[in-house]
């Protein structure tokens, strides 16, 4: 079955057609979601998102362990479609859509089985580069698909935007069953699909379980805690941040994705390897949080477009954090425990993707961030009215959750400055031995966490 061996090409493209979809109906979703909810867009945009990431963390590790045993190829399916589905609900029935969004969080990891995919078919020495290229496809296809959803609405209208990005979700779910190899070899599954999948393998929660046994690990679990909350929550909601709040026009937003797109690219590439070599890895742990302390810091107290650009580039300087986090986890594990530790840092991380935007959602609601109109034709300064009389009315702080995640960036920072560069790796393997017992399935040639996460998540921005 499929055209070819399995290759990481097939995984490629797989993400690509999701998130050009996805990226394609950016400017359309944050029209209907203001349209929806007037009066608490901010307040029911984090719970649906949310309430998406919350399911998705208790998901991931049964629909991980279930791949094991029956093979990629289906769940590669059923996780598209899922995700994919309330596309066509968004000019149909728009409480429908918003509704099936936030139940889709239950087969929303398509990165999980991408990865499990990946893993199957390249050697250890190949993984980090053939996870790179996932990671820079996922980041090229939201680099220009939302400008394209923006030129296409203002031209033909938001409805030929979503049958494109249906007709696309549709392509993608074709090209999985005709042309997707299956990647886990026959002689690595049970002999019946009746295999039993053990509690240990399904607990979303038993890697954060063992956080706790090591003091350094806890410390670095606590930096990803601390400084990945504010960015889930931000990434639900920023764009309709800039979109109603700031007055941005579409296009201004697709423009601004793309731009902080291709310098976080250019940031995790180049810059970050200067850095590793120059300045060392706990460093630019450290720079890395205190970009991010700049950069919410200024979304938090900026009030003009021209502040937002500006907080952009440095926010693409803070994309620099997860990556020097994830290759001090890996050189601070024993080689037998990279999957344990690395499942660590994506269960704290995917659980953040489920309290980060609901908090956000609160905190803007609290301090009545909120638009109860429509937004009225742009003046000629290029903010919308009804944008500049709510930034009149909160002048002193005009993003409240962006400057409270700064302050839990700081808590990140203060808590990273207690992580020793070089640790005692003989020691410490004996430690993970005593406490952590074999975490992968037995079918499986690498444990699920060790796939490290893009920066980007899996959202519907």
């Amino acid at each position: 079955q499929g055209i070819g061996s399995p290759s990481v090409y097939h995984a490629v493209i797989v993400i690509f057609l999701e998130f050009f979809a996805w990226g394609l109906l950016t400017a359309p979703t944050l029209v209907v979601l203001h349209e929806t909810f007037p009066k608490h867009t901010f307040l029911m945009n984090g719970l649906i998102q949310g309430v998406k990431g919350l399911l998705s963390f208790l998901s991931a590790p049964l629909i991980g362990a279930l791949s094991d045993v029956w093979g990629r190829k289906s769940f590669l399916l059923l996780t598209v479609f899922f995700t994919c589905a309330p596309i066509p609900l968004m000019k149909i029935s728009p409480w429908w859509y918003f509704a099936v969004i936030s139940v889709s969080g239950v087969f929303a990891v398509t990165f999980s089985v991408v990865f499990a995919y990946v893993a199957d078919i390249t050697q250890e020495h190949e993984r980090s580069m053939a996870y790179g290229l996932v990671s820079a496809t996922f980041a090229a296809s939201l680099v220009t698909s939302p400008a394209i959803g923006a030129y296409l609405g203002r031209a033909y209208g938001d409805s030929l935007v979503v049958v494109l990005a249906t007709a696309i979700a549709l392509l993608d779910i074709c090209f999985i069953l005709v042309a997707v190899p299956e990647s886990l070899p026959e002689k690595m599954r049970p002999a019946s699909w009746g295999a039993p999948i053990s509690w240990e393998q399904a607990d979303p929660f038993a890697s954060l379980k063992k956080v706790g046994q090591d003091s350094i690990v806890l410390l670095i679990c606590i930096t990803v805690f601390l400084s990945y909350l504010p960015e889930a929550g931000q990434y639900s909601s920023f764009f309709l941040y800039l979109r109603q709040i700031m007055g941005f026009s579409s296009e201004s937003v697709a423009a601004f994705i793309a731009v902080l797109g291709i310098l976080s690219i250019i940031a995790q590439t180049i810059v970050l390897s200067l850095l590793m070599r120059s300045i060392g890895n706990k460093n630019t742990i450290l720079l890395g949080l205190g970009f991010q302390i700049l950069q919410l810091a200024w979304y938090g107290f900026g009030s003009e477009p021209w502040m937002m650009w500006a907080a952009g580039a440095v926010a693409a300087m803070s994309s620099i954090t997860f990556p020097a986090v994830s290759a001090l986890v890996s050189r601070t594990a024993d080689a037998d425990q990279q999957g344990v530790v690395q499942g660590m840092i994506t269960g704290i991380r995917g659980l953040c993707n489920g309290l980060g935007p609901a908090l956000y959602g609160f905190i803007f609601y609290i301090f009545h961030v909120e638009l109860n109109e429509l937004p009225m034709p742009e003046s000629p300064s290029g903010g919308s009215v009804v944008a500049q009389y709510h930034l009149q009315q909160n002048s002193i702080i005009p993003g409240p959750p962006f400057l409270f995640g700064a302050c839990s960036v700081l808590l990140a920072l203060l808590v990273a400055l207690f992580i020793p560069e070089h640790t005692n790796l003989t020691v410490r393997s004996s430690n993970w031995k005593k406490h952590c017992g074999s975490h992968g399935h037995p079918h499986s040639p690498q444990a699920p966490g060790e796939a490290k996460e893009p920066l980007l998540q899996d959202t519907n921005v």
